[in-house]
């Protein structure tokens, strides 16, 4: 029996079948790899795609992450010895007030991080990642081992906390171009596919860094008297700084620049990117205002949990609930390894299921469990404390694995390392940096010693309201780049689907015209 077909029927019959290489992508890579195809107004061709070698990948993110290791060690042990280097540098002040003096310096780094930002990222943009990276890592070097060399109070005065300050300043400052620099250049490095967890080694060098920090701060602690500790063993640690710049720096200098920042060059977009360079804030600000607010959301949501873990919460144990300082470290270090376990996985996760799924999650976390948290961590006995830590540790990594490859996403290649330096740094010192110092004063102030549990509240409010707006980009290529791939295999693969996907949509625009 024969009929006329429905409407419904007839709709169906033209409207063109999904291949099924692209069903299996992303919605997020289909709908960007669309906007390329429709751009070129052709399928992809081998030299549309960017492949980097896995060797040359290898030595980068490994390189990268090592330096990042060494710089985060330098940058981290000061906040392990807050309340040592309190009783060195303001010896004259009350117990509280040694730690906020302390704090305060503590956070001085952090108010010149956006001027670093702001001289390092433009420089970054115009002379190339690689370099400015092997800058900031031999400042950070000489700046902690200053501090190492600084005598103290009862030797030199007023001029012993200005020297210290003045250091500290000098880390700050060439912070201010590291992290943003780091992410910048990795994420440029890897495959979108694998970007989540190539970018989560940046991070993972980090919280082995502050591992390492921790742990030797720990072995002086319970090796050391605390006479011992005052007059020498505080000073180990920055001394170490000196070999591990020279190791840092000459790592750096071995590595290539990126792939992105060298295709831009290739393209004879050198002279737009220094073009942009010369104004490079104020086309920040006005063209870029969206994700540079987002970017500093996220920042704040990471850094705040950050620097409360690794910065107040040493000594938290020891200052408000009176803990030894070899329990307080030990307890803080349990955290950092578990941290180092979690952040690669968390980073492979973050590519399979999103960003964004991964951020709301753990910020929804926040808000729930940080009460919870201090209050185990207060609690009497081993395990309480052992797991307060651990709550608190997993919400850090499931901040910390996706930002590396989430948040130089957010801005093109002309303006990435620029964009980043001011919205990661100003966020930071606005923020993160302060957390210590906040906190510190919030709890002397009011005697509430959940204090910090409820600033982790309101970071996690923050960052659950900016994940709204967090565009995904788990696989999807980086803003003003080619398409990475990690093989000849995976190339092959890509254009075959891009033919495909091209296919599909001409298919579907010639069937809405009919």
């Amino acid at each position: 029996m024969s009929g006329a077909m429905s409407g419904g029927e007839q709709q169906a019959r033209s409207r063109p079948r999904v291949p099924g290489a692209v069903a299996r992508l992303p919605r997020q890579v289909r709908e960007e790899l669309t906007r390329r195809l429709r751009r070129n107004r052709r399928a992809f061709r081998a030299d549309d795609v960017q492949v980097v070698e896995p060797p040359l990948l290898r030595r980068a993110v490994g390189a990268s992450a090592l330096g990042n290791c060494m710089e985060w060690f330098d940058f981290g042990v000061y906040s392990y010895l807050a309340a040592t280097i309190g009783k060195v540098f303001f010896p004259g002040a009350s117990p509280a007030a040694q730690v906020i003096s302390s704090f305060a310096t503590f956070a001085a780094a952090f108010v010149v991080r956006p001027l670093g930002g702001l001289v390092f990222g433009p420089l970054g943009d115009r002379i190339g990642r690689q370099k400015v990276l092997a800058t900031t890592m031999i400042m950070m070097a000489a700046g902690t081992f200053a501090i190492g060399v600084i005598p103290g109070y009862a030797t030199i005065g007023i001029a012993a906390p200005v020297l210290l300050l003045l250091a500290r300043m000098v880390q700050g400052f060439s912070t201010g171009g590291e992290y943003g620099g780091a992410t910048t250049f990795v994420a440029e490095y890897s495959p979108d596919r694998r970007r989540g967890f190539l970018s989560s080694w940046l991070d993972f060098g980090t919280f082995v860094g502050y591992a390492l920090g921790s742990a030797l701060v720990t072995a002086l602690n319970l090796a050391l008297t605390e006479d011992q500790m005052l007059s020498w063993g505080w000073r180990v640690p920055f001394l170490i700084a000196g070999p591990l710049g020279v190791i840092g720096l000459y790592m750096r200098l071995k590595l290539e620049e990126s792939p992105a920042f060298q295709q831009q060059l290739d393209d004879h977009e050198k002279a737009l990117a220094q073009e942009s360079a010369g104004s490079e804030f104020k086309d920040i600000v006005r063209n870029h205002w969206r994700p540079l607010l987002v970017c500093m959301g996220l920042v704040l949501l990471y850094n705040v949990t950050n620097y409360m873990v690794t910065g107040y919460l040493p000594t938290y144990q020891t200052e408000t609930l009176h803990r030894s300082s070899g329990s307080a470290d030990l307890l803080v270090l349990v955290g950092m390894v578990w941290i180092v376990v979690l952040i690669t996985f968390l980073g492979r996760l973050s590519d399979r299921v999103g960003r964004r799924p991964l951020y709301a999650v753990a910020a929804a976390a926040m808000i729930v469990l940080a009460v919870p948290a201090f209050l185990l961590i207060k609690a009497h006995g081993t395990w309480p404390p052992i797991l307060g830590v651990l709550l608190l540790a997993t919400l850090l990594a499931c901040f910390a694995a996706p930002s590396a490859a989430t948040l130089p996403a957010l801005f093109p290649t002309a303006v990435r390392y620029a964009a980043m330096g001011i919205g990661f740094n100003v966020a930071v010192a606005a923020f993160g940096g302060t957390t210590p110092l906040v906190t510190a004063a919030l709890v002397d102030l009011t005697g509430d010693d959940l204090m910090p549990a409820y600033y982790l509240m309101l970071a996690g409010v923050i960052g659950l309201l900016t994940v709204r707006f967090l565009p995904e980009s788990a696989q999807v290529p980086l803003k003003g780049s080619q398409p990475m791939v990690g093989s000849r295999e995976e190339l092959s693969e890509l254009l075959t689907t891009s033919k495909e996907l091209y296919a599909f949509t001409q298919e579907r625009e010639r069937a809405r015209r009919d």
